[in-house]
């Protein structure tokens, strides 16, 4: 039986390599995402060792909170001195840091800053931890005095800059441009993944990011020989003043590299996502080839029964086979997903994430996800169809039509219809119900509603193949008509084949539904709430200096600015983060109205809060109550003093006054600016005026509300783009899918082809004939997929009406264009599988048994 499964596996190469090219995209895709987080986690892992010392001191900053910008807390200048001389402690040294200077090149374009960020520093010649020198100078020298900047040779080469030359730069500190001689150029231990690195003498640091002060953000001391890291940590602890603390290096590292990769484990979920839809698309693909092929061996099969096999060896020799072809799918996946993993790493690098100097990671782990998967979806996908090839009797031998017969729909629509409603139930749950990980009851949801119709298209799909047939018997006669018959012949294999297709038809319609609501939201709030006439930005999503918003308002035409500041902090009523924007009570008019509860914001100080209608309900809070919240390391008691409701602008749990987030450790700089001008000005000229005023800070850039809106839309479209180019995969896979049925139907219908084509049928006809059998697969499957992705999309939509996207908009004319594009992707399917059948000989097709 080995020898025998062996053979017929040999025997039919090209239709198995078609149901392995599956395997080996989902796979691929799989391996792909695991060796590229792997490669970026070890990325940072190397940073992260390089940028802390064997003992770390810093102020007291309780958790790393990486949705908070920096804190503006640090450590006084005098503690360094002090520091070196601790018993065990070889040297000690002052660090400032800032994560809003950007090179210009010469080009006048920003250097980065697309999800790394730009830091400026200042120069010490100190270690870090264990000894590791994190810098490098290539050329030059290292900065000595004021007007002298040190950049990272990545920065310097893409900016166009040499030794000698004069380099602009843009901060977010007290100075926002910054014009320095480039002295030297670095290389960083362990690369920098696209940040871009400006370094400076200590003092000309201290300079444009400590306001002149004597302060540092952290300070390392470096550990002299014999002494451990907690042994020094333990003495220096012992000499730190209130509100600083000290931990060693490597626990330092380890917190970040780890907050790192778990603020950036969204990138894996999202890749694994497309690689799980790919091989749910794929499985639906093996599992017809699999039925087919057993059908069309029924008699080869009963002749092995015959023969003395027994039900579980014939079974066997079909899993055998899916096996082998797991096995190869897999192992090719798995080459292909280091291929895949580069391709991610240059689109991300497109990003600013650039890992190019990081070698590829190939773990253990990703060899034996990759190949499980393969395996245990193949023998999954063909478990159905080796337990149907076990049931062959063996007097099937004995005739010529030795098809097996088709078992009734019944089971198939019970199962179908209970996944169906548990999958509702699910999605319902995740959506609007109050449970743990809701995306996880929202996928369950999904894939149920998805398996529960794939498995009862035959039925719903009768409506559609019937509507297209009666198209088809109009416009194609006899032909058109043969079309639909084939189509409906076998409507578990149709159903199945349109089901592939449908999956990526319905997560396409869900994308597009959501994002064009999310748009339609987004026009809605900009013309409802959006008062003033310009809105000042970064262009890379970092906040600026506030000297800009200084800037802005003596513009000529200019009335009145308003600066508005994100973050996150922590209340005492609830420990989670939750989010704060700091405004300018004296211009909050210009942000837009706001409905008050109670209260008014521009009565807000240095010690009361805003908080919302719905925080405040779920809180047991009113005005006069107190809350304590938390930034950082640091915790302040507040006063409510007024309860807002829901604003598109004004949207976050708490709304404080500048100073009083300021008094948090919130860094002063601005996110966005609003700005509203003079009654009576000329609304170009005020905005050219605007532009001019900013032409030198290529960071920011200022738009009037319909380029606001358009700004926020193009960031929606580009989500989708991304999307539907990895949903692509699932539409690839689909189309052999198409092709693998319409060829081994082709296969299976040999004789009956061979006589229509004796009684008349020319090959035009008969390539028309099988072209339309694929058409109407792919319109059923997009047809179902429509359906489902609407339904998708407006539960979606609903879900999140008060978090923003409180508009339902359905694009009718792209779901149209989906539809025309099913079509023909059914024209291109039926390519292959026509010219083959075209070119039967019909003497030896007549004769096939």
């Amino acid at each position: 039986m080995l020898r025998a499964s062996w053979k017929s596996l040999m025997a039919r190469k090209l239709r198995l390599f078609m149901s392995a090219f599956a395997i080996i995209l989902g796979v691929a895709f799989v391996a792909g995402s695991f060796v590229f987080t792997d490669t970026l986690g070890r990325s940072f892992d190397s940073i992260m060792n390089s940028t802390v010392g064997d003992v770390v001191v810093r102020p007291v900053s309780g958790e790393v909170d990486l949705e908070a910008q920096p804190s503006t807390a640090t450590v006084p200048g005098s503690l360094v001195t002090e520091l070196a001389s601790t018993p065990g402690a070889a040297r000690a040294d002052g660090n400032i840091t800032n994560f809003g200077t950007f090179v210009v090149g010469k080009n006048g374009k920003l250097i980065g800053g697309f999800g790394p960020p730009g830091i400026g520093a200042n120069y010490t010649d100190g270690p870090a931890a264990k000894g590791l020198q994190p810098l490098s100078i290539d050329v030059g020298r290292w900065p000595e005095a004021a007007g002298e900047v040190v950049l990272d040779a990545k920065t310097a080469d893409k900016a166009g800059y040499l030794v000698g030359e004069k380099v602009n730069i843009v901060s977010s500190g007290a100075q926002p441009r910054i014009t320095a001689k480039l002295v030297g150029i670095a290389t960083m231990e362990g690369g920098t993944a696209g940040a871009s690195l400006a370094i400076f003498d200590t003092a000309e640091a201290r300079k444009l990011f400590m306001e002149g002060k004597d302060t540092y953000n952290d300070i390392w001391v470096t550990a002299a020989d014999g002494t451990s890291q907690q042994e020094l940590r333990d003495a220096v602890a012992a000499k730190l003043p209130a509100g600083v603390e000290a931990v060693t290096g490597d626990s330092a590292a380890k917190a970040a590299a780890s907050d790192i990769q778990e603020a950036l484990g969204f990138i894996t979920t999202f890749l694994l996502i497309f690689a799980g839809v790919a091989l749910v698309v794929g499985s639906f693909l093996i599992v017809n080839t699999f039925s087919i092929l057993v059908a069309q061996r029924s008699r080869e099969l009963a002749l092995f029964r015959a023969l003395g096999s027994t039900r579980r060896q014939v079974a066997r020799s079909v899993l055998f086979e899916a096996t082998v072809i797991g096995l190869v799918g897999s192992v090719v996946g798995l080459g292909l997903g280091v291929v895949i993993a580069i391709g991610i790493r240059t689109l991300f690098g497109q990003f600013g994430l650039d890992l190019s100097g990081q070698s590829l990671i190939i773990s253990p782990r990703t060899v034996i996800v990759s190949l499980v998967v393969g395996l245990v979806v193949t023998l999954v996908a063909a478990y159905l169809p080796a337990r149907k090839a076990g049931k062959v009797p063996p007097v099937a031998a004995m005739r010529d039509d030795a098809l097996l017969a088709e078992s009734g729909m019944r089971g198939r629509t019970i199962v179908g219809t209970v996944l169906t409603v548990a999958g509702a139930g699910l999605l319902g749950a995740g959506l609007f119900a109050d449970v743990p990980k809701p995306t996880y009851w929202v996928g369950g949801g999904i894939l149920g509603i998805v398996l529960g119709v794939a498995l009862i298209s035959p039925i719903v799909g009768r409506p559609v193949i019937a509507g297209v047939g009666w198209l088809y018997r109009r416009s194609f006669g006899a032909v058109g008509l043969m079309a639909q018959q084939n189509a409906q012949r076998n409507p578990r294999r149709t159903g199945a084949t349109a089901s592939a297709l449908m999956i990526g038809v319905t997560l396409v319609s869900m994308m597009a539904v959501f994002g064009a609501s999310a748009k339609a939201s987004i026009d809605k709030a900009v013309e409802k709430e959006f008062v003033a006439d310009y809105v000042v930005s970064s262009v890379v999503g970092t906040p600026f200096s506030t000297e800009v918003t200084k800037e802005l308002a003596a513009v000529p035409g200019v009335e009145e600015v308003a600066a508005f500041r994100w973050d996150a902090v922590k209340s005492s009523a609830k420990g989670e983060n939750r989010g704060v924007i700091g405004i300018d009570p004296g211009h909050v008019g210009v942000l837009g109205p706001t409905p008050m509860v109670t209260g008014r914001l521009a009565d807000l100080t240095s010690t009361t809060v805003s908080i919302s209608q719905e925080r405040a309900t779920t809180d047991r809070l009113q005005v006069g109550s107190k809350v304590d919240l938390t930034r950082g390391g640091t915790t302040k008691p507040f006063t409510v003093g007024a309860i807002h409701g829901e604003s598109a602008l004004l949207s976050a749990d708490y709304l404080l006054s500048l100073p009083a987030l300021e008094s948090l450790g919130g860094p002063k700089t601005d996110s966005f600016v609003f700005v509203a001008r003079e009654p009576g000005t000329v609304p170009a000229q005020v905005g050219r005026d605007l532009d001019r005023a900013l032409a030198d800070l290529p960071v920011v850039t200022v738009k009037d509300q319909g380029e606001f809106a358009d700004e926020q839309r193009s960031q929606i479209n580009q989500m989708l783009y991304l999307i539907y180019a990895l949903l692509g995969l699932a539409v690839i896979i689909a189309i052999l899918g198409i092709i693998n049925t319409l060829a081994l139907s082709v296969i299976e219908r040999t004789r009956e082809i061979g006589l229509l084509r004796a009684v008349g049928l020319s090959r035009r006809q008969l390539k028309r004939m099988l072209r339309l059998e694929s058409i109407v697969i792919a319109l059923l499957g997009a047809a179902l997929g429509i359906g489902l992705g609407v339904a998708f999309g407006v539960a979606l939509q609903r879900s999140l009406a008060d978090d923003g996207i409180d508009v339902l908009a359905v694009p009718w004319p792209q779901l149209v264009l989906f539809v025309a594009l099913s079509g023909l992707v059914g024209i291109l399917a039926a390519w292959w599988p026509g010219w083959r059948a075209s070119r039967l000989d019909i003497l030896r097709a007549v004769t096939t048994e």
